[in-house]
C-alpha cells in the first residue's frame, strides 16, 4: 500500500461513515412507526416500551462495549459492533409486534453503544492530543447527518417498497462499511499506508499516559459529580422525546402523511447541528474574552434552557408552521446545550478522571431518558400530547438550577494516593 497524505483523516472519515448509519439504523423505527403501530394494533404504551428497551440496552453497554474494545482492540472490537448492530437493524424486518419489535429494539440498543467508546479509542490512537477535539467533533457530526439523512431516505423506501426494505437496506449498510474498515483499519504504527512523518507526528503529540484509576465510591463523594447526574437526567429526555415521538405527534396530532412526515421533519435536526455548532462557538467566545470555562459554559446552557421552553407553546399552537418552528428552536437549544454540557467534565475534574465522570453523568441520561420515555406513552395513551410537551420544556430549566447551583469549583482535584480501582 501507498502512503496516503493525511491519513488520520481518513480513518475519521470512516468513522463518520459509521455514526451516520448508526444514527440511520436508530431512526428507522421511529420514522415508521405510524405506519407500523396501525398495521399491527401497536398502542402508545406498548411503543413506548419498544423504545425503553432501546435504551435499556444501550445503559447495559455503556461501559461493557469500552471494555469489549480495549479487550479486543479497535479494529476488531468495532467491526463486531457494527456487525452485531446491523444484525438486529435487519432482524427488524421480522417483527410482527410488539414484543418483536422490542426484542429486535433491544439487541439494537446493544450493538450502537458500542459506536461511540469505539470511535473515541479510534481516535486516541491515530490523532495526536491537539487534534482529538476536533476529530471527535467530525465523526460525531455523523450522528446530526444520519438524523437529516434518515427522514428523507427511510419513509421514501418504505412507500415504494415495503416497511420490510426500509429495515432491510438500511440494515446492510452496516456490513457494506465494514469491508473498507477491515482492509483499512490498523494501528498506527502497524499501518502499511503511514508515512514516517505522520507517524511521528502522532508519537510526538501523543500526550501524557493515564494515571492509575479512581473509584466510583470516591468521585461519588463530590457534589459536582451528582449536579452532572442530575443535569443530564432531566435534560437528555427532552433529544430523545423529539427523536423518537416526533413523526408520531406529526401524524396523530398534527394529520401529516408519510409522504409529509419525509418532506418536513428533518428540519428540527438541521437546526439541531446549527445549534451544536453555534452552542460550542459561543462558549468557546466567551472564555477567549476572559470567562472562565465553567462560567462559560453555564451562560450559554442558560441561554439554551430558556430555548428550550418553546416546545410549551408548540403544542397548544393551532398553525402548523409555527409548531414545527417552534420545535425546531428547542432541538437547536437542546443541540448548544449539549454541546456544553458534554465538555463540563473536562472543565472541573483532572483528565485521569473525566471518562468515569462522564460515565456517571452518562448513567444519569438513560435513566431519564427510560422513565421519560415510559411516562411519555402512558400519557398520551391516557391524557395527551400536552403534558410531555409542558414536562419537556421545564425540565431543562430544572436542569440548568441544578447544575448552576450544584457545580461550584472551576476545577476540582482529585487527592493524591486514592486508592485504585
Amino acid at each position: 500500500m501507498h502512503p496516503f497524505r493525511r491519513l488520520r483523516w481518513w480513518v475519521a472519515g470512516l468513522l463518520f461513515l459509521a455514526t451516520v448509519i448508526n444514527y440511520l439504523d436508530r431512526q428507522a423505527l421511529s420514522l415508521l412507526a405510524p405506519m407500523l403501530r396501525d398495521l399491527f394494533g401497536i398502542s402508545n404504551t406498548e411503543y413506548a416500551r419498544i423504545l425503553f428497551a432501546f435504551l435499556l440496552a444501550y445503559m447495559i453497554m455503556q461501559a461493557g462495549s469500552g471494555r469489549l474494545m480495549d479487550r479486543l482492540g479497535t479494529r476488531r472490537g468495532f467491526a463486531l459492533s457494527i456487525a452485531f448492530w446491523s444484525v438486529a437493524a435487519v432482524l427488524h424486518a421480522a417483527a410482527r409486534s410488539a414484543l418483536g419489535f422490542g426484542a429486535a429494539r433491544f439487541l439494537l440498543g446493544l450493538g450502537e453503544a458500542g459506536n461511540w467508546p469505539g470511535a473515541v479509542k479510534a481516535i486516541s490512537e491515530w490523532f495526536p492530543s491537539r487534534q482529538r477535539g476536533t476529530a471527535i467533533g467530525f465523526f460525531n457530526s455523523g450522528s446530526i447527518v444520519g438524523a437529516l439523512v434518515a427522514p428523507l431516505v427511510v419513509p421514501w423506501i418504505a412507500l415504494r417498497f415495503g416497511w420490510q426494505a426500509a429495515f432491510l437496506l438500511t440494515g446492510a449498510l452496516g456490513f457494506l462499511w465494514l469491508v473498507p474498515w477491515l482492509w483499512f483499519y490498523h494501528r498506527p504504527e502497524a499501518h502499511p499506508g503511514i508515512s514516517q512523518g505522520e507517524l511521528e507526528e502522532i508519537r510526538a503529540d501523543a500526550g501524557p499516559p493515564p494515571g492509575p484509576a479512581v473509584p466510583w465510591r470516591h468521585l461519588l463523594r463530590h457534589r459536582d459529580v451528582w449536579a452532572l447526574f442530575a443535569g443530564r437526567m432531566l435534560a437528555d429526555p427532552v433529544w430523545w422525546f423529539y427523536a423518537f415521538w416526533l413523526p408520531e405527534y406529526l401524524k396523530r396530532e398534527r394529520g401529516f402523511s408519510m409522504e409529509l412526515i419525509g418532506e418536513l421533519s428533518w428540519i428540527p435536526f438541521l437546526t439541531a447541528g446549527i445549534g451544536s455548532i453555534l452552542g460550542g462557538m459561543a462558549s468557546g467566545r466567551l472564555i477567549r474574552g476572559g470567562r472562565r470555562g465553567v462560567t462559560a459554559r453555564k451562560v450559554v446552557m442558560g441561554a439554551s434552557a430558556l430555548g428550550m421552553l418553546a416546545g410549551i407553546p408548540a403544542v397548544f399552537s393551532a398553525h402548523v408552521a409555527v409548531c414545527l418552528a417552534l420545535i425546531s428552536t428547542v432541538t437547536f437549544a437542546y443541540a448548544a446545550w449539549a454541546a456544553n454540557i458534554l465538555v463540563l467534565p473536562a472543565d472541573i475534574f483532572p483528565n485521569d478522571v473525566v471518562a468515569s465522570v462522564t460515565g456517571i453523568a452518562g448513567t444519569g441520561a438513560a435513566i431519564g431518558g427510560m422513565a421519560f420515555t415510559l411516562a411519555t406513552g402512558f400519557a398520551v395513551d391516557h391524557y395527551s400530547y400536552a403534558p410531555v410537551f409542558v414536562a419537556a420544556g421545564l425540565m431543562p430549566v430544572a436542569s440548568f438550577l441544578i447544575l448552576a447551583f450544584g457545580i461550584r469549583r472551576a476545577r476540582l482535584s482529585v487527592p493524591a494516593g486514592a486508592p485504585v480501582v
